[in-house]
């Protein structure tokens, strides 16, 4: 157990590091000591508002690290308390590596009568469904498997798994990712422990770290993202995302709202991404608590590639910017019992995020030009100390050295990745998933119609039930 000196101590040190980046941010939002503010106010009043941005953005970095220094997860339940649960892994041209998550999933330390595995090919062209039907041949009647005719989107396939599953707790598992063997124990325990409980988000790492630049960096910032972000959100029983690598559902929650969340739209079409954080917001409304679980490990794989870490990144912004409009609509009613300012405050947490980025490249455009030294300095100087509580949040629970790895992806982010969210923003009416390559064939024949692949209503005709 951490003793509370040492908590302490990171406290004030995590608070140290957000003050310092707040006044290098502020000193540089002015070309520094050359214009006053009340001249900046007149001259440049993009820099001013840009100033009100960074403030807040640091207000609310303060406000989370003293929730995430607080946090803890929920402990494991007793071994008969556990309930009967049903895991389910959806899977899309995935390969051999949907066998080796089903074998993950099967060493689980959990009761064998009461856990049900099921695993979906959602429509796969390569040898994915000959991988699925090995594990089954292995493990019997531990798992049901479903093959659907055509790919019809991962929601689609999550839905032909929920509506044939038995458990009382419903636990998704991407088909390229790992557990291990307590996942699925620390992910049942916030149910059992509390009821108004509706969903628990796992704590995502990467598996293929030592693939390159790109994992390395990410891991890095997945580690922010869970243990530090979700940790935070979770002290006010709001996460705004679980994870499709790894989440929990109260059964009872999901039959409520699947009809709407199967045939959610926007802009007037099928809604065939960002079904994680849809399912989210949807349990929220509803009035349920949404958790994370920091002790319920998963390793996902994630790109190695530059264009298909940006493809990634577009499908998040694009949900990102759906689900912030579609939280917006009931967040500030009364939408569950106990305090909703946490939620309200996660909520424009994320508008502020959505607006940040564009105003800050507009700023750039207009003003670099003018005072490059100066403006420079104030990036690469807030990037170092906004970085170092990344670092620092990765070196005190993992690694040293790998946590250098902050400062790499801070830099990577604004020079290569920064386009990404204004472009989301603008295009958020475009969906596809864009990182599940299709037959060229198929894809071919898509494109000449102009249309994504079709949602079927009916999404569970599949040719396989075993």
């Amino acid at each position: 157990m951490e003793s509370l000196s040492s908590r302490v101590f990171k406290l004030t040190f995590i608070l140290c590091i957000a003050f310092s980046g707040m006044m290098i941010g502020l000193r540089g939002a002015t070309p520094w000591t050359r214009i006053s503010w009340p001249q900046a106010f007149t001259i440049h009043p993009a820099m001013c508002f840009g100033s009100l941005l960074l403030t807040l953005v640091v207000v609310e970095l303060v406000w989370r690290i003293v929730l995430a220094v607080r946090y803890r997860p929920i402990s494991d339940c007793e071994t008969s308390q556990l309930p009967h649960c049903t895991v389910i892994v959806p899977a899309f041209n995935e390969g051999v590596q949907v066998y080796k998550t089903l074998k993950s999933l099967v060493a689980s330390d959990y009761p064998k009568k009461k856990l049900q595995l099921i695993a979906v090919d959602d429509g796969s062209q390569d040898d994915t469904w000959d991988w699925i039907k090995k594990a089954k041949q292995e493990l019997g009647k531990g798992l049901k498997i479903i093959r659907l005719q055509q790919n019809q989107g991962k929601r689609h396939a999550l839905y032909s798994g929920f509506v044939k599953s038995t458990g009382s707790i419903l636990i998704t598992v991407d088909s390229d990712s790992m557990v291990e063997p307590l996942t699925i124990r620390h992910m049942v325990a916030p149910f059992v422990k509390d009821a108004r409980v509706g969903a628990v988000a796992g704590n995502v790492r990467v598996l293929n770290r030592e693939k390159g630049m790109i994992p390395r960096m990410l891991d890095v910032a997945f580690v922010y993202g869970f243990d530090f972000m979700r940790a935070s959100q979770s002290m006010v029983n709001t996460v705004m995302c679980t994870p499709g690598a790894l989440s929990a559902y109260r059964k009872s929650v999901v039959i409520q709202v699947l009809p709407e969340w199967l045939h959610q739209t926007y802009c007037g079409r099928p809604a065939n991404i960002g079904e994680d954080r849809a399912m989210t917001n949807l349990i929220l409304r509803e009035g349920n608590h949404v958790l994370f679980q920091q002790n319920a490990m998963v390793y996902t794989e994630i790109p190695v590639t530059y264009t298909k870490l940006c493809k990634m990144y577009l499908r998040w912004g694009r949900s990102n910017v759906r689900e912030t409009i579609a939280m917006s609509r009931f967040a500030f009613r009364k939408f569950r019992k106990g305090s909703m300012v946490g939620a309200r405050i996660n909520l424009l947490s994320g508008w502020l995020s959505l607006i940040k980025t564009p105003l800050f490249v507009i700023t750039l455009v207009k003003i670099m030009p003018q005072n490059f030294s100066s403006f420079g300095i104030s990036i690469v100087a807030g990037i170092l100390v906004f970085q170092s509580l990344a670092a620092g949040i990765y070196a005190w629970k993992y690694n040293r050295t790998s946590a250098l790895w902050a400062y790499t992806y801070g830099f990577y982010g604004f020079l290569a990745l920064s386009w990404i969210k204004p472009y989301a923003l603008m295009t958020s009416h475009r969906s596809g998933w864009l990182t599940r390559d299709i037959a060229p064939k198929q894809a071919q024949s898509l494109s000449l119609m102009g249309e994504q692949p079709r949602l079927i209503t009916d999404a569970l005709h599949p040719a396989h039930i075993i």
